[in-house]
């Protein structure tokens, strides 16, 4: 796999952080800059990712926004989208995406009985993953689906500013995890 082409479009690790550049970049260069904050030290995936979202926009018959490409070229490797009452797939998707830097969560019970799932709903477990992750120094965001669905990723929590910039950039309504949809 190679870098994006023309990489200097893109801008460094850092180029993502200066509103300025944030202003003169396209939706595609907004894209990698998201896709390394959804990837925090893992640029190989966030390249896989990359070529993914490239691949969905070149196939487009429609101008879908780029969170939905991106929903899709990150699903279960970076990112979650699960319904509104399906709290058993949330956790799994959570632990999941967690389970890539060894955090191991603790939900307040036990995520494997069915009483603790009735009575769990998703934004709850969702400011417990928030809270639980910000102990190990990442956090859970949250996009707005405009449906019942949850939507979001996980990101280092040195990075939340930039998240919220690359988001903002994007037309992305975010939230972090403790304050969901």
């Amino acid at each position: 796999m190679h870098p994006p082409d023309n990489e200097s479009d893109y801008g460094d690790d850092q180029k993502y952080l200066d509103e300025d550049a944030l202003d003169e970049m396209g939706d595609e260069a907004l894209v990698w800059q998201l896709l390394l904050l959804v990837n925090p030290g893992d640029e190989e995936t966030a390249l896989r990712q990359f070529t993914a979202y490239r691949d969905a926009v070149e196939q487009a018959s429609d101008a879908m926004p780029a969170v939905w490409r991106v929903k899709e070229a990150i699903d279960w490797r970076s990112g979650f989208h699960v319904d509104a009452g399906d709290s058993a797939t949330f956790i799994d998707a959570v632990n999941e995406l967690a389970s890539r830097w060894s955090i191991h969560l603790d939900w307040g019970g036990d995520p494997s009985d069915e009483d603790f799932l009735e009575a769990a709903d998703i934004p709850t477990l969702m400011a417990t993953a928030y809270d639980r992750l910000r102990e190990h120094g990442y956090t859970l965001w949250t996009w707005s689906t405009d449906s019942d669905a949850h939507a979001g990723w996980i990101g280092a929590s040195r990075d939340d500013a930039a998240m919220r910039r690359v988001a903002s950039a994007l037309e992305i309504e975010l939230r972090p995890g403790s304050d969901p949809f």
